[in-house]
């Protein structure tokens, strides 16, 4: 009988969990395999920072409505009573309009999240409020 390693009639003889490099057991992989780890890695990581990424834009998306969505309701209340109301937040664009004895104020912003809003993406946010200002209009019993 011939060990692993030795030859017999030319050929060699290989028996499973050991390999031709002096007898020792190897675990099978092969070694063409070697680093697969580090490139699976590699090409996972910029998709799992993208992902990031994109939530942490949307967070701060979110918290950008959140702060229009302030200002237009405080816009809309003191405009509804007749007072001046404090200018916009830096960048943004406020519109007045009213309907139906509503004062309703529109603030539109290009997104701040990640440089967003250089590719036309905007954020904003609308309030109404009851038009007391306005002259009371006379109702016909």
């Amino acid at each position: 009988m011939a060990d692993d390693g030795e030859r017999t009639g030319g050929r060699r003889v290989r028996r499973a969990g050991v390999g031709f490099d002096g007898g020792r057991p190897h675990d099978g992989r092969l070694h063409g395999e070697r680093g697969s780890v580090t490139a699976e890695f590699a090409a996972v990581l910029p998709a799992v920072l993208l992902c990031l990424a994109l939530c942490v834009g949307a967070i701060q998306a979110a918290a950008q409505q959140a702060r229009l969505l302030d200002h237009a309701a405080a816009a809309a209340r003191l405009l509804g009573r007749g007072d001046a109301a404090p200018r916009p937040p830096e960048g943004a664009a406020r519109q007045v309009g009213s309907a139906g004895g509503l004062l309703c104020v529109t603030v539109t912003a290009p997104s701040a999240a990640g440089g967003l809003g250089a590719l036309g993406l905007t954020v904003s946010a609308r309030s109404c409020a009851l038009d007391d200002a306005a002259p009371d209009e006379e109702v016909e019993e």
